[in-house]
């Protein structure tokens, strides 16, 4: 897929695309009077049942595709827009149509935004088992932005960074998992760090893990052959960028720490999972992929912020030097735990990240983590829950996933299931008696640090699916990796003031199907 962002129509297009909400159509006021009345003719043929989405007819003997902006249920107005681009995009490589103009100059930045997105994600595929790999037929889609053209190509320009953040996610979460161990995610962080300025990297392997004394990382990792690691990576852009609009960016002390769950494989461990739940297990480690995902984008978009990522990576596996249950470690924070089921590890391995964000000297700290089957069961595919210790942090994170159209739910710190996590001999056992998913995050809680906004994000029903969803046919789907990004971009000042949350001053119809 190709974009050529333009002021004026170069009539260079094989097929005009048209957006339309019901009757309306969308950001183009330059038809002609019998384009109208062509136009009103197939909406309300659209309505009745003649003509479908995407419908290709001849406009003013102009080939034209006619996209439903609002056909799915329960997306937003932007999240609509990506759909409709992401559909477009995938009919016009299928029809193998070389050129595609859309009129976009009466769009708000943030709808440019979300439709590039969608192209973009039209775009992706994983192939690297495949034995015949096909080059699906590269699209140029002519994106018409009148006075706004300037404006949008910088708009491209992030949307270019952001969706290389998510394919790197995406890509590392769908590798086998004999080919994606510990060390070798280790590698890719390296090489991402050295080509990416402004970006350093810090590795601990098993012998300084036990030195320093991150047990949850070892007790996790030392059933396996495939050793654990603990990779923080850091950026300092808070003393600005040239390529940053400082008049926007404010002073601050703020460091904005991410922490991942990164368990290369998870078999259960001795506590084994049931078979049909193992081959998902590649993407147990969603929560350090996204992390080292977002952070590349944040270094090279330049914001100015102090932004580390802490990626916790162990196999969970079988071996003679598994842990067992009833086994007893002290962790990074000096509190015991029990371990009473090996198949709870991620919480472990995310102690030593949090205690790591400490260390470092977080004031904020998002951990991400493919935690609980709970969560899967109380929110399903399509939204994560999240908890959170600091009220503003939690409503900036659900306007980040609204501008970025990532669905997250607050879920509560519920006090009085925090007793079940007391164990008879340790301090803490890795279990509660009941509501998983919040038992989990009290988990969590004894090891942040005092006095540090903190939000826990549960993605284990949204960071990979088996059926398609939205803009994913099957694996991996990148959430979480855009709302790190705007999080990071809003603390640092810089968002954009025609966010999502706000209205915009385009004639896109607003329409929650």
């Amino acid at each position: 897929m190709k974009t050529n962002i333009v002021s004026t129509a170069t009539g260079k297009a094989n097929v005009s695309a048209l957006f339309f909400v019901k009757k309306s159509v969308q950001f183009s006021n330059v038809l002609s009077e019998n384009a109208e009345k062509q136009v009103e003719s197939v909406l309300n043929g659209m309505e009745d049942g003649p003509f479908e989405d995407l419908e290709l007819l001849e406009i003013d003997g102009q080939s034209t595709l006619f996209v439903n902006a609002a056909k799915e249920r329960g997306l937003s107005s932007l999240d609509h827009l990506r759909m409709a681009a992401f559909r477009l995009a995938k009919k016009a490589s299928k029809r193998q149509i070389p050129v595609v103009s859309i009129m976009l100059a009466d769009a708000a930045p943030e709808q440019f935004k979300s439709i590039l997105h969608g192209l973009h994600y039209a775009d992706y595929k994983f192939d690297a088992y495949k034995s015949k790999q096909k080059d699906a037929f590269q699209v140029t889609f002519e994106l018409v932005a009148g006075e706004h053209a300037a404006e949008f190509k910088k708009i491209a320009d992030e949307v270019a960074i952001e969706n290389k953040a998510i394919v790197l996610a995406k890509n590392l979460i769908n590798t086998s998992s004999s080919d994606l161990t510990p060390a070798e995610f280790v590698e890719n962080a390296n090489t991402i760090a050295k080509y990416t300025p402004g970006l350093s990297i810090k590795v601990r392997n098993m012998k300084q893990l036990e030195k320093e004394g991150f047990m949850g990382l070892v007790t996790v990792g030392k059933g396996s052959s495939h050793e654990p690691y603990m990779i923080t990576l850091s950026y300092d852009g808070s003393k600005g960028s040239k390529n940053v609009a400082k008049k926007n960016a404010r002073t601050s002390a703020d460091h904005l720490v991410f922490v991942g769950k990164g368990l290369t494989f998870d078999t259960g461990g001795l506590c084994l999972k049931p078979p049909k739940s193992m081959p998902e297990m590649i993407s147990d480690m969603s929560g350090a992929a996204t992390v080292l995902a977002a952070i590349q984008a944040i270094a090279t978009l330049e914001l100015p912020i102090k932004v580390s990522a802490v990626c916790c990576l162990a196999e969970n596996a079988i071996g003679n030097k598994s842990v067992l249950p009833g086994d007893i470690f002290t962790a990074k924070n000096g509190k015991t735990v029990m371990v009473d089921n090996t198949d709870a590890e991620g919480r472990l391995v995310l102690s030593d990240g949090l205690a790591e964000a400490g260390i470092i000297g977080a004031t904020h700290i998002v951990d991400l983590a493919t935690l609980t089957g709970a969560m899967v069961r109380a929110l399903g595919y399509a939204v994560a829950g999240f908890f959170s210790n600091d009220d503003a942090l939690a409503l900036n994170v659900i306007n980040c996933g609204e501008a970025c159209c990532e669905k997250f739910w607050s879920m509560p710190l519920e006090e009085e299931y925090a007793d079940a996590l007391k164990d008879h001999f340790a301090d803490l056992k890795n279990t509660g008696s009941d509501a998983g998913a919040i038992a989990a995050a009290l988990f969590l809680q004894e090891f942040v640090p005092e006095d540090t906004a903190w939000a826990h994000w549960d993605i284990a029903g949204t960071a990979f699916v088996n059926k398609a969803w939205k803009y994913t046919e099957y694996g991996a789907t990148g959430f979480g990796v855009q709302s790190l990004i705007e999080l990071a971009r809003r603390m640092s000042g810089v968002a954009r003031e025609d966010a999502a949350n706000e209205d915009t001053d385009g004639e896109y119809v607003a329409v929650e199907a």
